[in-house]
């Protein structure tokens, strides 16, 4: 009998982790009509796509209300469908304000809740954990410390390893395949190379874009030689990007291609704060992390998130700044680049941090976090539609 999920991936890496899902269902041939927020790439797993990710995938006050009408009426067309279709369980990845109301109406309708991807309730807004421990049956979360919050709150949490390390590959840390991989580019095994990670939400190049060009220009009269690549998340339109990019004076490699692929090909990142920042972390490159928004959002970040001393995933990871952390008015060009001076100046300095940043690899669990979530849900599958 074909079991049916509702899936709401709404964000970039969010998305990955669902495709894989799909993609791990599919290879057992294991019958799933699953329906919901997601990519081009779930559709061609036979996702049915009632919202995209790229265009719900925004940051900050402001741009939520400039994005309400796509974000109010795919929540409109989920609730809907839900009714009529009555998936066996709904999986809500990340995404919180949107998904713990939505799984307020689901539960209200009787629709058993999985959330996959905590919500960053133990950083701020504490208050919401009263939500989940309402409307979520059960949460899997990707980092050791979040299951030591829920159990604390009487949640019904598993620690399901991260997913990202599933994406790890023993060829890009094989240097004869990533200097096969960087001549496709022009570039020899002696070249510095820096790369710019702006985000994956459109949001987030309109804060970063321009200030991270900016930074590696700054570098390049200090490091003539140095090179730059601008790496373009999957989920964004490489054309729309291009478009953004002013004159520049020295020339600009734009890849998009597998974030971990593209990250392997480089020596040094500024990266903006999010998932990127593990995936950079996990591949042992050191990183400057950075973030900007609008005055408003700041305001409100800096007045409510206050049970955390780092934004940065991956030294939130390892417990300690590894990587600088520059946000808001602090993330210019002139102290960004001061921060990543000291990294390209001091082969030393990159060696040492991408030692440590390998001890993150040991915190995030044991791979195979896909096949661990498919069983949670599976046996959510198999009680059938009972009621919490």
């Amino acid at each position: 009998m074909k079991s049916k999920i509702l899936i709401v991936a709404a964000e970039a890496s969010s998305a990955l982790y669902a495709k894989r899902l799909l993609e791990h269902w599919r290879s057992k041939n294991r019958e799933i009509e699953a329906f919901g927020v997601g990519t081009r790439e779930m559709e061609a797993l036979g996702f049915e796509c009632l919202g995209r990710s790229e265009d719900m995938a925004v940051v900050g006050f402001q741009e939520v209300i400039s994005h309400w009408s796509v974000i109010s009426s795919a929540f409109d067309r989920l609730l809907a469908a839900a009714k009529v279709r009555k998936p066996d369980i709904a999986l809500l990845l990340d995404y919180p304000d949107f998904n713990l109301r939505l799984a307020a109406r689901l539960k209200a309708l009787g629709i058993r809740v999985v959330y996959y991807i905590s919500p960053q309730v133990w950083a701020w807004r504490q208050g919401r954990v009263k939500k989940i421990k309402a409307c979520v049956e059960r949460m899997l979360v990707v980092f050791p410390f979040e299951k030591g919050f829920y159990d604390q709150h009487g949640v019904s949490c598993a620690f399901v390893g991260h997913p990202l390390l599933d994406e790890l590959s023993p060829r890009l840390f094989d240097e004869e395949e990533r200097n096969r991989e960087r001549s496709k580019f022009g570039l020899t095994p002696d070249d510095l190379v820096l790369g710019l990670m702006p985000g994956s939400r459109r949001s987030e190049i309109k804060h970063h874009l321009q200030t991270q060009l900016a930074t590696a220009q700054k570098l390049r009269e200090r490091h003539p030689r140095l090179k730059v690549a601008l790496l373009v998340a999957p989920t964004l339109d490489k054309q729309e990007i291009q478009a953004q990019l002013p004159d520049l004076k020295e020339p600009l490699m734009v890849m998009q291609r597998d974030p971990m692929e593209m990250v392997s090909l480089v020596d040094v990142v500024l990266a903006a704060s999010g998932t990127a920042t593990l995936t950079v972390g996990l591949l042992e490159k050191p990183m400057v992390i950075m973030y900007k928004m609008n005055r408003l959002t700041a305001y409100l970040a800096r007045k409510f998130v206050r049970n955390t001393p780092y934004f940065g995933m991956i030294n939130l990871v390892l417990g300690r700044e590894v990587c600088r952390e520059l946000f808001q008015e602090q993330a210019e060009p002139g102290p960004l680049a001061e921060a990543l001076d000291a990294l390209m100046s001091s082969s030393l300095q990159r060696q040492r941090v991408a030692a440590e940043l390998r001890d993150a690899k040991t915190k995030l669990g044991e791979r195979g976090a896909t096949v661990r979530v498919a069983a949670e849900l599976e046996r959510f599958f198999q009680e059938g539609q009972n009621p919490c």
